[in-house]
């Protein structure tokens, strides 16, 4: 069943989208040479736990931190660590999540490390820009596949591929609730969108292959081929009108 949310769940939604963009923001902000994966975490930490808020990702399924943090040709779910350091010219996607007044928040980016290879830049832009081709049909009426479609689309027609194993979701009490939102797929299938429901749409995109493999920790997942990834998210409502971005600082987006 896929929860709709009331207005009032929807404000609470709000709160606690526009603490985790906090988070986020913090994180690329920490992200900078010589600095650790688990100073990223830590940032993460301090802002939602300033805010009175508890990090979603904390313990979740057994996770060890607040914030998944993977470097380069790790896709998603990269454990922080103390002995990982980031360098120039490494992409950093940063994942986090926070839960207060019982709702979460769940968004992500990728963040240049200094000065990037031209490619690397490009995968970034085009990245962040499938997400908002794929919000253009976050509208009730339109299908979940119209959002995967006009993703995949996007990164396909600019020479990049989308994961097929790991896919979006929706988001409030639980930290994953129905529906699952993929990155592609053929319009016009899956459920009709109402309003009222919450998703995290998440464009993971790599420079070669889609396919990906789990690394031994359990958690961490890197393309099968070596070759760079990207990650982009924010969690969305369904309204009357246009998709609202609940992951947002006083309207703003990064």
């Amino acid at each position: 069943m896929i929860p709709i949310k009331t207005p009032e769940q929807i404000e609470r939604l709000r709160v606690a989208g526009r603490i985790t963009a906090l988070a986020r923001k913090a994180a690329a902000d920490a992200v900078h040479p010589g600095a650790s994966t688990e100073d990223v975490d830590r940032a993460v930490r301090r802002t939602i736990e300033a805010h009175g808020a508890k990090p979603s990702f904390l313990g979740y399924g057994g996770f060890p931190a607040s914030a998944c943090v993977s470097i380069n040709d790790e896709v998603i779910h990269g454990i922080p660590s103390p002995k990982r350091i980031i360098r120039e010219g490494d992409i950093v996607k940063v994942d986090v999540g926070a839960y207060i007044g019982g709702m979460h928040g769940d968004c992500a980016c990728t963040v240049p490390c200094g000065a990037v290879s031209e490619e690397a830049e490009r995968l970034i832009a085009v990245t962040r820009q499938s997400f908002f081709e794929g919000i253009r049909f976050a509208r009730e009426g339109f299908r979940i596949s119209d959002i995967s479609h006009a993703v995949q689309a996007y990164c396909e027609a600019n020479g990049f591929s989308v994961v097929r194993d790991f896919v979006g979701h929706g988001v409030g009490e639980d930290l994953h609730e129905s529906p699952e939102v993929p990155n592609f797929g053929r319009p016009g299938h899956g459920i009709r969108l109402q309003r009222g429901m919450v998703l995290a749409i998440e464009p993971m995109v790599n420079v070669g292959t889609y396919s990906v493999r789990v690394l031994p920790d359990g958690w961490t997942v890197k393309t099968r081929d070596g070759k760079l990834s990207a990650h982009y998210e924010n969690t969305v409502a369904i309204t009357d009108g246009e998709p609202e971005i609940l992951t947002a600082i006083d309207g703003e987006v990064l």
